[in-house]
């Protein structure tokens, strides 16, 4: 485990009741990385995602966010769902600004800052007095995107969030979601069982195992595919060879041979 890792797990696991789900698991994550738990479905991974969000508590083991054990849900980490998670009594800016209810230390002037800078940065200013059954599905996850952001959390966990959503809008969510990132120096963590959508996006994946999740493969994508995504590399010889291994390390391990 290394010493300044910025979200440190120690040896964490997981039980309910009598079922083990995930095992023994130690992970270093750096600061400002994309990180992608990869994994069959319902092995757990989900699971280690809300540890790390303190919606549940490992049964073993430690997790610590900047040196800090993880105890309790707190602002510093936001978490975004598949389902649409956005509040049908409030605006689109108003959702945003509920992202802020807890934020005592900022003026009215600067909430409403914040609010017009994550407008704009995930593409709605023009919709900011619509509400959610105005809006696409897309544009929805995009307003639970920037309501974590103006929160101020340091980690985004997202749970499958683009899951529900038609291919074409996926996509340019993708890139919209790694542009953000950059942009505004936030950790990601993010769980998929999609292979695609997990080489695209991950500077880094981490392959668990059938439940209970113990880590298989720990694959630095960033040092195959470069820092920047684009629909170029996703079209590029790199991006399939390296889609195609990920696809075989999983049916390696639930045995699912065409």
């Amino acid at each position: 485990m290394t010493a300044h890792a910025y979200l440190a797990f120690d040896r964490v696991s997981k039980r309910f009741g009598e079922v083990p789900v995930v095992s023994d698991t130690t992970l270093a994550i750096a600061r400002n990385s994309f990180t992608i738990f990869l994994g069959p479905s319902g092995c757990g991974k989900t699971t280690l995602m809300r540890m790390v969000g303190g919606l549940d508590s490992p049964s073993s083991g430690v997790i610590r966010l900047d040196g800090n054990v993880i105890t309790e849900p707190d602002r510093r980490r936001g978490m975004v769902f598949q389902s649409y998670s956005s509040f049908p009594w409030l605006t689109v800016e108003g959702n945003i600004a509920f992202g802020m209810r807890y934020r005592d230390d900022l003026s009215d002037e600067q909430r409403s800052a914040r609010v017009d800078h994550y407008l704009k940065l995930i593409g709605m200013t023009d919709f900011r007095r619509s509400y959610p059954n105005r809006i696409s599905g897309g544009m929805r996850q995009r307003v639970a995107i920037a309501r974590t952001l103006a929160a101020g959390s340091d980690v985004l966990l997202m749970d499958e969030p683009f899951g529900a959503l038609d291919a074409l809008t996926r996509e340019r969510l993708q890139l919209e979601l790694r542009q953000i990132q950059r942009e505004e120096e936030k950790t990601v963590i993010f769980v998929t069982h999609d292979v695609e959508e997990a080489v695209f996006l991950a500077d880094r994946i981490i392959l668990f195992s059938a439940r209970p999740a113990r880590v298989l493969h720990d694959i630095d994508v960033g040092a195959v595919l470069g820092p920047s995504r684009t629909l170029e590399v996703r079209e590029g010889e790199a991006f399939f060879r390296l889609r195609n291994d990920v696809l075989h390390m999983i049916r390696n391990e639930t045995g699912d041979h065409p």
